[in-house]
């Protein structure tokens, strides 16, 4: 079907494609780089990974080096329709000594910002508290040895100052987020004083001023990790909570959660309370297994509650699953791209025919509009947002991520 075809007959319903259009070129996803190289990061560095994190697979082509990370996501953007953001990690660093985790700088992350100024792209950057020796026991900043929470602590200090300068030198806020992995994998019995040095942690990290025109704090909450089963000490309440009271951002991770839960129901929820959300899109299959994300029912409830609560203009959308089975480069781009086409049918919704059925407690016509509307030509749409953003489809996408693939093939 023709896009004109395709713009009448939402037209009939009261629908603007070109307005869709418009308003989705806007919205920017942070895609995160820990996708290309299986969560490893780019330090000589000793200990597990911790948090229950784990990339599964052991597909060929997974980058080793910035460079070769930033070639991949040079083409994943290439393959996306839209300018996009760049989420940094920072065991991510590129410089030839690498220091510890507290010794950290701008300077060891300069390569990235003038690489995404070279590629009009935003970044983001988070604090790594995994992957090192002292995260081994999974706890960080409610260690109860305050020789440890001061080496985490100093580490978030200087993580909040990167994203500062970051956002600052791309004229864009660089949102830092603060994930840590800090539980019990038997039930403790003393889950207040544990959560009680957490907290104070986190405000001896956030105490320095940032401008939040150059950076924004949140905090992300989990359920659990494998090795923590019985007790998150960054729960989802604690974190609620104390983005409520210090300001910051919340991070809803979709696989942070019980399955069973359901996230897009959370956002009008803590919207009341916080003035901007991050949200890390994942698919959870059992549980917080980080699989590439469809264009499934949790998505689509996802964009619609961020367009029906009229919230795309205080949530921050990033991306965050990890998969070895498959190309790297293509999980990107799937991922990315079914992200922006539940964005699409969102903006292509008839809210408002949709809304005042509902305040008529009409609830027949609501679910007869919904779900005949379901049948009308969103993928008209999508081709021509594709083909006025130079990005394939179909067949000729297939053919690039296959040709792609095939050029980094050799890494080992």
């Amino acid at each position: 079907m023709s896009y004109e075809t395709a713009r009448a007959a939402f037209a009939d319903w009261g629908v603007d494609t070109e307005a869709a259009l418009e308003r989705l070129k806007t919205i920017p996803i942070s895609m995160h780089c820990w996708q290309g190289d299986d969560v490893v990061g780019f330090e000589q560095k000793s200990g597990s990974s911790g948090g229950g994190i784990q990339a599964t697979g052991n597909h060929p082509g997974r980058a080793r080096t910035p460079d070769e990370l930033r070639a991949d996501l040079e083409f994943a953007y290439s393959m996306i329709p839209g300018n996009h953001r760049l989420n940094l990690h920072a065991m991510y660093l590129d410089t030839d000594k690498t220091p510890d985790r507290d010794e950290i700088e701008y300077s060891h992350f300069a390569p990235w910002v003038d690489w995404a100024r070279d590629q009009n792209i935003g970044l983001d950057f988070n604090p790594t508290f995994f992957a090192h020796a002292k995260a081994d026991d999974n706890l960080t900043l409610s260690h109860p040895d305050e020789g440890i929470r001061d080496f985490w602590i100093e580490h978030g200090k200087r993580s909040r100052e990167i994203a500062a300068q970051m956002g600052a030198a791309l004229e864009s806020p660089c949102v830092n987020n603060i994930w840590v992995p800090d539980g019990y994998k038997d039930t403790p019995v003393d889950r207040m004083s544990a959560r009680a040095r957490l907290e104070a942690s986190l405000d001896a990290m956030l105490a320095p001023p940032q401008d939040k025109t150059r950076m924004l704090d949140a905090v992300e909450s989990k359920l659990f990790g494998i090795g923590v089963e019985a007790c998150t000490v960054g729960s989802h309440e604690f974190y609620m909570g104390y983005a409520i009271r210090k300001g910051t951002l919340l991070c809803l991770d979709m696989g942070h959660f019980h399955p069973t839960e359901n996230i897009a129901d959370k956002l009008s929820a803590v919207a009341l309370s916080l003035d901007e959300i991050l949200l890390h899109v994942s698919r959870p299959m059992r549980w917080d297994s980080d699989h590439v994300i469809l264009l499934s029912d949790d998505i689509l409830q996802m964009a619609q509650e961020l367009v029906s609560a009229d919230l795309l203009g205080r949530t921050h959308i990033g991306l965050d699953f990890f998969d070895a089975t498959i190309s790297r480069t293509a999980a990107w781009v799937i991922g990315t791209r079914n992200m922006q086409k539940a964005l699409l049918r969102a903006l292509l919704t008839p809210l408002e025919v949709l809304k005042s059925a509902e305040t008529r407690l009409d609830f027949t016509t609501r679910l007869t509009i919904t779900e005949e509307f379901k049948d009308l030509p969103f993928g008209a749409v999508w081709e021509e947002f594709s083909a006025r953003e130079s990005v394939p489809n179909g067949q000729k996408l297939i053919g690039e991520l296959e040709r792609y693939q095939s050029s980094v093939s050799d890494r080992t």
